[in-house]
């Protein structure tokens, strides 16, 4: 979704400062009606601008410190039953197509090193696979973040580069 209005951002602004924020809350520090907050909230959640709730919930706090990233190669006739069997693996938290050789990239969590080794075991075994390639996260240093995404003039962030 990248129509999102004025209205839209200041809301999202909102959202990204305090994601549990009330609708009334946001209706009343942007002086908006709240049925306006909601309804738009409502467009926003079904177009898919939203992530679910539990993206803010850190995989350490679950007992899963241990971050690494999984380039696959794939045998392309089984892709979709690979990602299907990816799918059921809770330690894969995304999984991405990229362009170039790899096929899949996936960001994984774990308990430790060695509980590293054992997802990535259940990864290797997924139908279709055939090889794996593992890169563990050392620290975070830039978190996820959308706030400088969400200023009105997108073309301002484009210019501080």
């Amino acid at each position: 979704m990248s129509d999102l209005d004025a209205t839209d951002r200041r809301i999202l602004r909102e959202l990204d400062r305090d994601a549990r924020m009330p609708t009334a809350m946001i209706a009343q520090r942007l002086e908006l009606a709240r049925g306006t907050v909601q309804a738009r909230l409502e467009k926003l959640a079904s177009a898919g601008a939203l992530r679910p709730h539990s993206a803010r919930i850190s995989p350490a706090a679950l007992g899963r410190p241990v971050g690494a990233s999984l380039q696959v190669e794939l045998d392309q006739h089984f892709i979709a039953e690979a990602i299907a069997a990816l799918a059921n693996i809770p330690e894969v938290l995304e999984c991405f197509a990229p362009a170039g050789n790899t096929d899949l990239l996936l960001r994984v969590v774990a308990k430790s090193p060695d509980d590293l080794y054992r997802v990535s075991e259940e990864i290797r075994l997924c139908p279709g696979i055939k090889r794996t390639s593992t890169s563990l996260f050392l620290r975070e240093v830039i978190p996820y973040r959308v706030t400088g995404l969400l200023a009105e003039d997108a073309g301002r962030s484009a210019v501080r580069r």
